[in-house]
């Protein structure tokens, strides 16, 4: 990866086209630096998306979680364990997460 001198941007790279050499360019200003060799790629590398964490495990739940008259969407169990985590900006109101005492289901309220 090269990076634009100028502004930090990541270069973009463009092949060469009618006669030009091929070149690194920034998108966001008008830097630009041409190449006069082949580029050659040294390595490829494919990036791998890691799983997704949840928030709440249901242990965790079990272990800090408060109960509360809060009816399940999918059983409709009237009792429910819950806990509140600032997920978002501070001026935005808490995430309730909930947790059925009957079938265990979790869900959450924004």
């Amino acid at each position: 990866m090269e990076f634009c001198p100028t502004c930090g941007n990541m270069l973009q790279y463009e092949l060469p086209h009618m006669g030009r050499p091929s070149r690194f360019f920034c998108p966001t200003c008008p830097y630009v630096c041409h190449l006069e060799n082949k580029v050659k790629i040294k390595r490829r590398q494919h990036l791998v998306k890691k799983e997704i964490e949840p928030v709440f495990n249901k242990e965790d739940m079990k272990m800090g979680g408060s109960e509360t008259d809060a009816t399940c969407p999918s059983c409709s169990h009237g009792r429910a364990l819950f806990s509140q985590v600032q997920i978002r900006s501070a001026d935005e109101p808490a995430t309730t997460f909930y947790q059925c005492l009957k079938c265990e289901k979790m869900w959450r309220e924004d």
